[in-house]
């Protein structure tokens, strides 16, 4: 049987295997092993997920996942969004959709400080969603605003995903968090602008607040920006230590997960309930990354001995005779589709073995393919029927967000995303020139 034939199989196997429901991790590995008794026996399905998880724990810069997600649900859990939501409804909420504008500058914020989906959705539906509805903003704008900005986390650092594409693809975390500097400021600013324009057009869609709720002195509403002081000090404790050189990519995680530790300890919310509760989230999500990846690594081995990535190679180039943006074109396209089913890191380790090599090869960067890939997990996270932002929405919301008002709600955002990979896609320096500038 050829190499082509045996591919083939593998990933037909997988995509039937996961209409199953069994979890990702359990079916990658589940292919991975089998194929690699039958096609080399011997004892190597066995030897292949041991030296995987090997291989994993063994990886040191996984250290940096647990910390950036303890950093993340850490300010969640400690109320800190809270203050911020303050100062922004302070500042924000005498304009035409002002706490509009203000939970997206929220959400920009908390994805300074958290590098997650998951976190920046929670915040939003917990401290925003409330103070809009009982202000009469519309269901389908606020669905959008909480969905669309809690995506935002893992394009800006300290992206969790960009990490794991870092370290799947083995470029610097550091070019690939500059990397998503402009393009997270340029979706968040496309976001702004269509929710001001928006609201312009359509005042009831963001009522201004009455007179009595914004009616602060200008002591009291610089007092209030204090709030905005935490993410920008956590924002250079991690990022900037990292970025000048005084500390490595794992000690500058343990720096963020300790500063949200302290921040919440001085501001008297660091209970038992909030610690527990944040440890618990932490254990739950890094054990899913780290499942995920052994399994993935498994599977990769039986590729990367198939020579999946010249099979590939030939197929796209040489019998199709495709240009290398008509592929680039096609990977972007097969990234859209696969999220619709799995989640962001399902997609990285499934496609990663067969797609950065051959980035490569096209002559493409791949930081700036990074870039691109993570715009795709922000839309899989917000289209049907398994986007995760959709399920979160629905699960956090009141009774009257129905299913379809958050299925709609999310459609000009999507289409903005879209834009915006566009925009980066024709000019990549968009994404690469803030890398060029420290590279220098």
């Amino acid at each position: 049987m050829s190499p082509s034939i045996v591919i083939l199989l593998m990933f037909s196997s997988l995509m039937l295997l996961m209409l199953t429901g069994q979890r990702v991790f359990g079916v990658m590995g589940f292919v991975g092993v089998v194929c690699a008794l039958f096609l080399w026996g011997n004892n190597w399905d066995t030897e292949m997920g041991f030296n995987a998880a090997i291989k994993l724990f063994n990886w040191y810069p996984m250290l940096t996942l647990p910390m950036f997600i303890f950093m993340g649900y850490m300010i969640s859990e400690s109320g800190v969004a809270n203050d911020l939501y303050h100062a922004l409804h302070v500042w924000t909420g005498g304009v035409r959709g002002g706490l509009a504008i203000g939970t997206m500058l929220l959400m920009v914020l908390i994805s300074c400080m958290n590098g997650l989906s998951v976190a920046g959705m929670a915040i939003g539906c917990s401290v925003a969603l409330p103070e809009l509805v009982k202000r009469n903003y519309d269901k389908r704008m606020i669905s959008g605003i909480i969905q669309s900005g809690s995506s935002l986390g893992i394009l800006t650092p300290p992206s969790v995903v960009l990490v794991l594409y870092g370290m799947i693809a083995r470029q610097p975390i550091e070019q690939l968090w500059l990397a998503g500097v402009v393009p997270g400021l340029l979706l968040a600013g496309l976001f702004l602008l269509y929710i001001i324009i928006r609201c312009w057009i359509q005042p009831e869609l963001g009522p201004v607040l009455p007179a009595s709720e914004r009616n602060f002195t200008w002591r009291e509403k610089i007092r209030v920006l204090s709030a905005g002081i935490i993410p920008l000090v956590l924002m250079v404790a991690v990022i900037g230590s990292f970025f000048f050189g005084f500390t490595s990519l794992v000690e500058s995680s343990a720096v963020g997960a300790l500063g949200a530790l302290l921040v919440a300890f001085f501001r008297r919310r660091l209970t038992k309930k909030v610690f527990y509760n944040t440890l618990v989230q932490t254990l739950n999500a890094s054990a899913m990354f780290m499942w995920i990846m052994m399994a993935a690594l498994a599977f990769a081995a039986v590729f990367d001995g198939l020579g999946a990535v010249r099979a590939i190679e030939g197929v796209f180039l040489n019998d199709w005779g495709l240009s290398p943006w008509s592929v680039l074109l096609l990977m972007q396209l097969s990234f859209i589709i696969l999220g619709i089913f799995l989640d962001d890191t399902a997609m990285l380790v499934i496609v990663a073995p067969l797609y950065i090599p051959l980035i490569s090869k096209l002559g493409f960067s791949p930081v700036w393919f990074g870039v691109l890939y993570t715009i795709t997990c922000q839309i899989a996270y917000l289209t049907p029927p398994f986007g995760y932002n959709l399920f979160l929405m629905r699960a956090m919301s009141p009774p009257e967000f129905t299913i379809k008002d958050i299925y709609i709600s999310i459609v000009p955002f999507v289409l903005l995303m879209l834009l915006s990979m566009a925009l980066i896609m024709l000019f990549p320096q968009i994404a690469l020139w803030l890398p060029a500038q420290f590279a220098r």
